[in-house]
């Protein structure tokens, strides 16, 4: 049976909870929801898992905060033993328009320091990872504020239908693999 490590990013705590830099996380308990899973605290964060069609995915969400999370998800590849192709990282990115959705098969860290742990920890940047698009409305010197903020009204309007889609697109990575799974989702 095929293992998929499914690592969202975000951060720990009751004040990052729905922000746009958790964004991760919420792609992750939606899917939890939608299998009717649950998470459970484990060595480095929080484990969930299911089966589906042949395939086990392991969803992780790090509790070694965003700037950290190469530790856990390179500790749950090894434990679980599985190769990096079978890895997606999940993660919010400022460039692109809110809402949308970006599957890579490998890339830089594009600035994002969550992506830049994992690249140094794992020595590669060959590994898959769903972007999802935040937005870049913010002013000068208010990108922090813009990242760790809450969703306004407008964005939480479409954000249900997007988290849906993203969720879609990890189940059709696992299924249809990584470039079939592209053609299909990016830009959307």
């Amino acid at each position: 049976m095929k293992k998929f490590l499914i690592v969202g990013l975000g951060n720990i705590g009751e004040k990052y909870h729905h922000t746009r830099h958790n964004i991760g996380f919420s792609i992750l308990d939606a899917l939890a929801e939608k299998e009717q899973i649950t998470f459970e605290t484990k060595k480095l964060g929080d484990i969930s898992r299911f089966k589906y069609k042949g395939r086990t995915f392991i969803l992780l969400k790090p509790n070694t905060f965003m700037n950290l999370s190469g530790k856990a998800l390179k500790y749950w590849q090894k434990i679980e033993n599985i190769p990096l192709e079978n890895v997606l990282v999940v993660t919010d990115d400022l460039n692109l328009p809110f809402g949308t959705l970006r599957l890579k098969a490998k890339g830089s860290a594009g600035g994002h320091n969550g992506l830049t742990n994992i690249n140094e920890l794992l020595q590669t940047q060959n590994y898959a990872r769903l972007r999802f698009g935040i937005g870049s409305e913010y002013g000068k010197g208010r990108q922090v504020d813009y990242v760790l903020g809450k969703w306004n009204e407008e964005e939480q309007e479409i954000l249900i239908e997007r988290i849906e889609k993203s969720t879609k697109a990890i189940s059709s990575f696992a299924m249809a693999g990584i470039a079939n799974t592209m053609n299909t989702f990016n830009g959307k």
